[in-house]
């Protein structure tokens, strides 16, 4: 079942690169390297661009959802490393651009240490964890300190916000919502024919809230940076944090770990994470877009 799991998060990784690209070429389109307002989000519901890449995520996110309910999240979420390099490649084949060194140094980094660290988890989590009513309650509580931290610095200084702010919001946003949604599968599995019998819905409404407010950062993200940049950084910053929460609150890491396998975990983690460092500071369509936004401002 974990392998059949791994299979739908592979596919649903695809749909994802192919679906950010597109989103993100509209986003550009429409804000010209501008942070994204209330009235641009209207203006990308009538791009036809805009909602084929939304519908190719939908697609995406729904084959992300079955492998969460049927694999430990610590071996599901990483894999979405795979759209890093899908997106990047069409993306530079798009605007035709060559990557330079760094940045194939920095993929690597990124798919390197997310692909490790699920080959090390598919042998140390637990592949059937029982979430209780008290872990949900910690992580939706965790959720909401996310959601009141972001959103405060997003309005406060909306003019001075980076795509790596929104990039870092989103992942960490994207994360809680993961991990939330896999409890909400869960129970629906477990219903037994009564689908809203075991459905907590200030789980629904906490997913509600930051799956907005994540999307919302993720258009921002796009209009200030690459496709691939934001990709790598969800699909980093987003599986560790949807990783540590399964850890730490809903105990899917085994009792028998052994400490150099916990190490080398944390390794490939500091890795990839490295590599979304390196990425957003080398990629060249990035430096292209500071230049420009720089000689806007100016």
């Amino acid at each position: 079942m974990v392998w059949v799991a791994v299979s739908c998060a592979v596919i649903a990784a695809f749909f994802l690169a192919f679906g950010a690209q597109r989103q993100g070429g509209a986003v550009r389109q429409t804000t010209g390297g501008l942070n994204l307002g209330h009235r641009g989000v209207l203006r990308l519901l009538t791009n036809p661009r805009w909602v084929l890449g939304l519908i190719l995520m939908g697609i995406g996110m729904a084959l992300n959802v079955y492998a969460l309910a049927t694999a430990p999240l610590t071996v599901v979420q990483p894999i979405g490393a795979i759209a890093l390099v899908i997106t990047t490649v069409v993306h530079a084949r798009e605007v035709g651009i060559r990557l330079n060194r760094p940045t194939f140094l920095a993929i690597i980094a990124c798919v390197g240490g997310s692909i490790g660290f699920v080959l090390l988890a598919i042998n140390v989590t637990d592949p059937h964890p029982q979430v209780s009513a008290r872990e949900e309650l910690i992580t939706v509580l965790l959720l909401a300190i996310a959601v009141a931290v972001f959103g405060s610095l997003a309005i406060l200084l909306r003019h001075r916000q980076s795509a790596f702010f929104y990039i870092m919001g989103a992942g960490v946003l994207f994360g809680f919502v993961a991990v939330l949604v896999r409890t909400l599968a869960i129970s629906l599995m477990q219903s037994q024919g009564n689908l809203l019998a075991n459905v907590s819905w200030l789980v629904v409404i906490a997913v509600a809230v930051a799956g907005l407010l994540g999307t919302y950062f993720v258009q921002n993200a796009y209009s200030s940076g690459p496709p691939d940049l934001v990709i790598a950084g969800l699909t980093v910053i987003d599986p560790m944090v949807g990783i540590a929460i399964g850890i730490a609150v809903l105990g899917e890491l085994r009792d028998d770990v052994h400490p150099i396998m916990a190490m080398s975990m944390v390794g490939f983690a500091i890795v990839a994470t490295v590599g979304v460092i390196a990425l957003s500071r080398h990629h060249p369509d990035a430096h292209r877009q500071r230049s420009d936004h720089h000689s806007k401002e100016s």
